[in-house]
């Protein structure tokens, strides 16, 4: 359905101008009108010019996703039908590349389609685990349940993400700003220090020596510096892409000290709070193995996850295989086999994505109340060095006079 931009006045006499989605600008203005909007221009775009539009509005974000889903969770289980519910969303939703998505959807929807198949048609923005849990919702009659817990689901993520970027965020700021001073002071502030020592007939400090060395190197070739640092980030993003690539930057990152053990915990809290959300569901077992081994970020993980998926369609038991593979601690391996025992394997993977989340916060809270005096004592030793550096040849001209 075509999606119109529209410009006019309210009942109050307010200017007002958003989009609006209707078959033609008639409709567009007639429902403006019941609306209660005077309509002083409105664009009309076709298909294909719509798409090109929407190709550069901004995308959807995570936090789109969830806020749709948390809406139409409440919107089903308060018993209003599905294509009413969609379209009491369509004219809420401000992003204009979600909007016109629901339209289509929408569409497909009130022509007897599934909301899942429909979902399928977009999955830039809907993921194979959403349209899965959508099926399952569907065919079970448990939509507005399977929504809410999606819409959890999501949410917790976006927090796991922000959690993540806290801890990126400032060593990556304090390692910029770093680099920032330490290259003012070895283009600007040393050179004109070589000038005063260059007619002084005495041997300079080593450490001077050292710091002369560098600031010329840097005056000179700065450029050679940038730009090898600018394709080293290039090659290894562009190596990392690769398969190969990803699978050894993946093992690597699990051996390092500290970033390793996080890693693990993260790629552990989404294996169970994802796998516990699809068999809540109703989702299979195998099937929702499929769709997790794609939700870990971590081809070492993800690998672990389909041999696993091997053994479970040979007759054994979820717990075995994984614990077998060394790469999930013994006590995630420990409560899958008594959930798998007691029934309860879903609340017992919501208890281990719990356990592993708690952990994450401690270790993060940890880091964060460590990296803080670390940083500041490496730009203190860096420039602290400049300092002393620059300091002693006066030192020892003053000890001479």
């Amino acid at each position: 359905m075509p999606v119109f931009e529209y410009k006019g006045f309210n009942s109050n006499g307010k200017e007002v101008k958003g989009i609006i989605d209707a078959e033609n600008p008639q409709m567009a203005r007639a429902k403006m009108k019941r609306d209660g909007v005077y309509l002083t221009d409105i664009k009309l775009g076709k298909e294909e010019r719509t798409s090109k539009e929407i190709s550069f509005k901004k995308r959807v974000t995570t936090q789109d996703i969830a806020m749709l889903t948390r809406q139409l969770s409440t919107l089903i289980s308060a018993g209003i039908p599905l294509v009413e519910s969609l379209s009491a969303l369509i004219d809420q939703v401000e992003n204009l590349k979600l909007k016109s998505s629901l339209s289509e959807i929408r569409d497909k929807v009130n022509q007897g389609s599934s909301l899942a198949d429909a979902m399928k048609n977009h999955p830039k923005i809907f993921s194979n685990l959403f349209t899965n849990m959508i099926k399952s919702g569907e065919s079970s009659g448990t939509l507005g349940i399977v929504l809410e817990r999606l819409a959890e689901y999501t949410e917790g993520q976006m927090k796991l993400r922000s959690k993540i970027i806290s801890i990126l965020a400032y060593p990556s700021f304090m390692i910029l700003i770093s680099m920032g001073v330490l290259l003012f002071l070895l283009t600007y502030v040393v050179p004109i220090v070589i000038k005063i020592y260059a007619n002084v007939n005495k041997a300079l400090p080593l450490p001077t020596i050292i710091l002369i060395g560098i600031s010329s190197f840097m005056t000179k070739y700065w450029f050679i510096v940038i730009g090898l640092f600018a394709f080293a980030i290039y090659y290894i993003r562009r190596y990392i892409k690769t398969p190969r690539g990803r699978e050894k930057f993946d093992i690597f990152v699990l051996k390092v000290p500290l970033v390793g053990n996080m890693s693990r915990m993260v790629a552990v809290s989404r294996f169970a709070s994802t796998f516990s959300t699809l068999l809540s569901s109703g989702v299979p077992v195998l099937q929702a193995m499929d769709i997790v081994k794609n939700v870990v970020n971590n081809t070492v993980f993800a690998k672990v996850i389909e041999d696993a998926r091997t053994n479970i369609a040979e007759g054994q038991s979820i717990a075995e295989p994984l614990r077998k593979s060394n790469e999930f601690p013994p006590l995630v391996t420990h409560m899958i086999a008594i959930g798998e025992k007691t029934g309860e394997l879903e609340g017992m993977l919501k208890k281990v994505s719990e356990t592993y989340n708690n952990l994450f916060e401690a270790r993060i809270a940890t880091l964060t109340s460590v990296l803080e005096p670390v940083m500041i004592l490496v730009m203190a030793a860096i420039i602290g060095f400049v300092v002393v550096a620059i300091l002693l040849p006066l030192i020892q001209l003053s000890s001479t006079i």
